[in-house]
């Protein structure tokens, strides 16, 4: 499994990093950025704890605007 910084650098050296910043950055992320606990994710990571990650992100996901933003990631990834 690749790890986080080297699938980040990949998808920036291919890129698509600067549409990925401009989703991050549109209303949709930022809503989303105000849905997720940073600290319960920070928390969940360091203690390895995966069914916790897979909640926060289930619940940030069905949101309306998690699944508009899911869409889009998943157009830019796909060109």
């Amino acid at each position: 499994m690749q790890s986080f910084d080297s699938l980040t650098a990949g998808l920036l050296l291919g890129g698509r990093g600067g549409q990925l910043r401009d989703l991050a950055a549109s209303r949709d992320g930022e809503a989303l950025a105000k849905l997720v606990d940073a600290g319960a994710v920070e928390r969940a990571a360091a203690s390895g704890d995966a069914e916790a990650l897979r909640a926060l992100l289930s619940r940030a996901l069905d949101s309306p605007e998690g699944r508009r933003l899911a869409e889009d990631i998943r157009r830019v990834m796909e060109d």
